[in-house]
């Protein structure tokens, strides 16, 4: 039990490590004030409205485009504490206390002592509970 309870703990911390330092990017199309499209990790394709360049096309009139692209990057934590030279004592005494309580919260009784198993339960001679009845009449 102790061995897999570790194990999954250790499973979990390398996940909180891992999402803690994942950046990633959220791009977001806007159509006019909608949002159509949202992507994670590539380029929102878009809703197909979007301008064309008027200089490549030979036409000098512009129009303003009504499509706006949005681009959000989520930074993770770049700097990780690998050295434990660097925490308070306040911390320290911290760690010391939940080791300590955490290794002896698995402690416990290897078997149940019972110091009743050894005698035998007593021999019924009369039934107590009939001769301590009263009956109202």
């Amino acid at each position: 039990m102790k061995q897999v309870t570790h194990k999954i703990m250790s499973v979990l911390m390398a996940f909180v490590v891992l999402f803690s330092t994942l950046s990633f990017t959220l791009n977001m199309h806007y159509c006019g004030d909608n949002l159509v499209e949202t992507a994670i990790f590539h380029k929102a394709k878009g809703c197909g409205m979007e301008m064309q360049n008027p200089l490549t096309e030979g036409c000098s009139i512009t129009k303003k485009n009504c499509c706006n692209d949005v681009q959000l990057l989520v930074d993770g934590q770049d700097e990780l504490q690998l050295q434990l030279d660097k925490i308070t004592f306040e911390q320290q005494v911290f760690i010391a206390t939940f080791v300590y309580t955490y290794i002896n919260l698995f402690e416990g009784l290897d078997n149940n002592v019972s110091s009743y198993e050894e005698y035998k339960p007593p021999l019924v001679i009369k039934e107590i509970f009939k001769i301590d009845e009263t009956y109202l009449i």
